[in-house]
């Protein structure tokens, strides 16, 4: 069905001339003479068949229908301003706006980052994390990586690799007189948890038959990457995604002193948006980030 729109400079004219509630005013705001306000505002009360002014000397008020029109006039050019702006202020096709969580941003794609941005220096990285799944209608994102069983309905996913869980801790942490060498020594040991991870400890524990312990008791973090800085700083045991403390352990700022590792059965996935063509950013992004998770994990994802 058609939309019945009056002229945008009428609607302009008339949205001026009621906020000022003069003629005079709104010809200085939209630098045009009083003499154009007045015939932009007699044309639309002619298209509209009623009076939107009355005309007082030296002043006008509105009319009762011009006063309800003028609510809507205004509404519909705020949020028209609104999305104006929005577009103005968007990335342009050389801004590519990232979504992932706060520890593998951390721990695993901005170390790596410097290398997709050598690949095309014009690109631009805009980076947020969080725990959310993206909503990619609603959100101004290009790609995210989720995490979870699955990749969720409706995108492209590509998986990048699953997780591998082990305990870690300082090497100082190790030197004391608590010993940790089987994983009933848990025990007697301070367990460092996420709070967006708490199935992580209950599901090791179980896995290694230790029984009697709280997997959710301890010293509780918003998210793993605090976890563990916390298990570098000797407060007690974390237990850890091994691909994201890989550096850690080879630099010798933690340890794993446990021989079971467990996989669970999460993931993470590339996803975007499914359109056609995609553009050349998503798509240099996803070639780079998955041959970063092969050499990452030898090949296997």
């Amino acid at each position: 069905m058609a939309r019945r729109l009056p002229p945008l400079n009428s609607i302009r004219a008339f949205e001026a001339a009621a906020r000022h509630l003069s003629f005079t005013k709104a010809s200085a705001e939209l630098f045009v003479t009083q003499g154009a306000i007045s015939r932009h505002i007699a044309s639309l009360e002619t298209e509209l068949e009623t009076r939107l002014f009355e005309r007082r000397h030296r002043a006008v008020e509105l009319t009762p229908k011009g006063a309800v029109y003028f609510r809507a006039v205004r509404d519909a050019l705020d949020r028209l301003d609104d999305a104006t702006r929005q577009v103005f202020a968007a990335p342009d096709a050389l801004t590519l706006r990232i979504k992932l969580p706060p520890t593998l941003a951390i721990r695993w794609v901005v170390p790596r980052l410097a290398r997709f941005h050598a690949l095309d220096r014009r690109i631009d990285v805009q980076i947020t994390t969080s725990h959310n799944t993206v909503d990619f209608n609603r959100e101004e994102v290009d790609v995210a990586i989720h995490s979870g069983r699955e990749p969720p309905p409706g995108v492209v996913a590509r998986r990048l690799f699953g997780e591998t869980l082990m305990p870690v801790c300082s090497p100082a942490l190790l030197a004391t007189k608590r010993k940790l060498q089987k994983p009933a020594d848990l025990a007697s040991h301070v367990l460092l948890c996420s709070l967006h991870r708490p199935e992580d400890w209950p599901q090791y524990l179980a896995a290694a038959r230790v029984r009697g312990l709280d997997g959710n008791s301890g010293l509780k973090f918003e998210n793993s990457s605090l976890a563990y800085q916390a298990a570098i700083d000797s407060l007690g045991v974390a237990l850890a995604q091994k691909l994201l403390i890989s550096e850690d352990l080879a630099l010798g700022r933690l340890v794993s002193p446990l021989k079971l590792e467990v996989e669970t059965r999460g993931a993470y996935f590339l996803i975007y948006p499914p359109q056609t063509p995609q553009p050349r950013k998503v798509k240099l992004f996803e070639k780079w980030i998955l041959e970063e998770a092969a050499r990452a994990t030898g090949g296997e994802t």
